[in-house]
């Protein structure tokens, strides 16, 4: 197995151990979060690299990728959900076009055609992803400072469901034009 493979599963298994950390209430438990989080984040950014720079693209990559990518960031979603900073109609947005475009992945695999990921999909686990850290660094200080009881009048709640709102309509978008690109490749009467 190649390094960027085993970054992919490293990812993977990181997402328990940031669910536990960002549910287990201790101090500072959103800080650490942010760091397991970010680790994880990280290696999608790199084993991507790697995988283009080293020639080592594989099927089991390009399949498994998106997978780790999901696991992480539907991880947080459930998580935010669970502490009241995301509505779920956000997350069953945006898990609704998770599912939809793993379908259309595997139908197209089934007929031996790989759709690659639109803009709109990066833009979209870019923006999970920055805005997952921002609301849980900004939870971190609200924790230790009141920062929304004090200093800022938004209620945290509402600019968490702001960010994540940002996300669901990217989803949306990249779904939608994921699900255009693949009726160009793939046949759908098969």
């Amino acid at each position: 197995m190649n390094t960027p493979n085993k970054l992919t599963i490293s990812r993977m298994l990181i997402t328990p151990i940031f669910l536990a950390v960002i549910l287990w209430n201790t101090p500072h438990r959103f800080l650490f979060a942010v760091i397991v989080f970010s680790i994880a984040a990280i290696t999608d950014t790199i084993d991507g690299k790697l995988a283009r720079k080293r020639n080592e693209i594989t099927v089991f990559g390009k399949l498994l990728d998106p997978v780790a990518d999901k696991m992480l960031t539907t991880a947080a979603l459930l998580a935010f959900m669970h502490l009241g900073w995301c509505s779920v109609w956000i997350v069953f947005i945006v898990l609704t076009r998770e599912f939809i475009v793993t379908s259309i992945r595997l139908i197209a695999l089934s007929q031996g055609v790989v759709i690659p990921a639109n803009i709109w999909g990066k833009l979209k686990t870019v923006s999970q992803m920055t805005f997952t850290i921002v609301i849980m660094l900004l939870a971190e200080l609200d924790k230790t400072f009141d920062l929304f009881g004090k200093t800022i009048s938004i209620e945290f709640s509402l600019l968490s469901n702001l960010l994540l709102g940002i996300t669901a309509f990217l989803a949306s978008v990249s779904g939608v034009i994921y699900i255009l690109q693949s009726r160009k490749s793939i046949d759908y009467s098969k």
